[in-house]
């Protein structure tokens, strides 16, 4: 019986005390960390692998999508008086 490859979104965020936090929109909860961004990526695959084992164990379905968000950066001109806080990546 051959496996099934899907891919998922992974949001990698840079901690505060250095490495990366990882979370994963289709599925809230399900989150992990890793020092290096590969050790991150690696950590990521692991965890979602569990996270749909657990799935699959308990009867649910797994949820696949096809559209991709694209994911960009928008530059903007600040009010002159604006403060700017570089203590997170929060809005």
């Amino acid at each position: 019986m051959q496996k099934k490859k899907l891919q998922y979104h992974a949001i990698f965020e840079p901690a505060e005390e250095g490495g990366y936090n990882v979370s994963f929109p289709q599925f809230p909860g399900c989150v992990t960390f890793g020092r290096t961004f590969e050790e991150a990526k690696k950590k990521a695959q692991e965890v979602l692998e569990l996270w749909l084992e657990e799935l699959a164990s308990e009867g649910k379905k797994i949820p696949v999508f096809k559209l991709r968000p694209i994911i960009d950066e928008v530059q903007v001109f600040l009010p002159p008086k604006a403060k700017i806080s570089y203590a997170s990546n929060n809005c």
